[in-house]
């Protein structure tokens, strides 16, 4: 199945799209986390300002290159078809020419602006969801979220690592938190779009091994995702409101996945994704105000 070729010439929307800016900017959300609570105090706003400018051209980068790899299978599924690369609006080259430019620049911020450390972080990032998720694991596993969601853990560790140029153990408590919330926050959405997969040919968990495994293994991981949640505030990083909130929310995600186990409608599959991503925006903005305020 080849792309659709369309007459239509590309616009700054297509390119902007590509860049995934609505998980970009959950990203940066995280990662300017990861930067706050690096340091008692304010974080030097150049390193504020070129540090998640860089993560973020870096990881449009990787976006768009998951746009050029995943152009014929987008085709094929609904939440997709219309992208640019598989509607044929942005070219080949136009694709590769842009993801290029933005990767280099966003490289170049943090090499020359930032830290080596941070910059080599990211590209390792970038690599992990470009090329080693997208291009390989995506199409080779079911446990392809599981082993490919390190590198999409990894912007907390990139801000913190753009502020100390350190790697410290509550950081990386903050990327595995992350780690342990994506598959259930992708799976919600793979139970919902299964029949897309399946049509695709991604081996998607609810495509090759049904509904109620993958359900069961979105309980097992939002159970391990409340245990990590409340890291930070055994490693006192985070205090008492953190840990409450913490834990409000990881009830409040584990309702969403026991009725997805248990009482599932139409609906619900795609209310426990959408909750996925409340869950770990409100998350985080709790660890930034227990760290300012306590």
């Amino acid at each position: 199945m080849t792309e659709i070729t369309s007459s239509q010439s590309a616009s700054w929307r297509d390119f902007y799209e590509m860049c995934k800016p609505r998980v970009v900017m959950l990203m940066i959300l995280t990662s300017l986390v990861g930067m706050l609570l690096a340091v008692p105090g304010m974080v030097p706003l150049d390193v504020l300002i070129l540090g998640n400018l860089g993560i973020a051209l870096v990881a449009a980068s990787g976006a768009v290159v998951n746009h050029l790899i995943d152009r014929k299978i987008d085709v094929l599924m609904k939440r997709t078809h219309n992208r640019p690369m598989a509607q044929g609006r942005v070219e080949l080259l136009q694709g590769t020419l842009f993801a290029i430019a933005i990767g280099v620049v966003g490289m170049a911020i943090l090499l020359f602006w930032v830290n080596p450390l941070c910059a080599w972080l990211t590209l390792g990032s970038f690599i992990g969801y470009a090329f080693i998720y997208t291009g390989y694991l995506k199409h080779a596993t079911p446990q392809n979220i599981v082993i490919g969601g390190l590198s999409g853990a990894m912007p907390p560790l990139l801000g913190w690592s753009a502020v100390t140029g350190t790697i410290e153990p509550d950081a990386l408590i903050l990327v595995f938190i992350i780690f342990a919330w994506t598959p259930p926050h992708f799976w919600a959405l793979a139970i919902h779009r299964k029949d897309e997969y399946a049509k695709s040919g991604v081996p998607m968990l609810p495509v090759t091994h049904g509904e109620r495994v993958t359900k069961i293994h979105i309980v097992v991981y939002t159970a391990i995702l409340i245990v990590s949640s409340v890291f930070p505030y055994f490693s006192g990083m985070s205090g008492i409101l953190y840990l409450l909130s913490a834990l409000a929310l990881g009830a409040g995600f584990m309702v969403w996945s026991l009725l997805l186990m248990f009482k599932p409608k139409p609906t619900t599959a795609m209310d426990t994704f959408k909750f996925s991503i409340l869950y770990l925006a409100l998350l985080f903005v709790a660890l930034v105000v227990d760290h300012y305020l306590f």
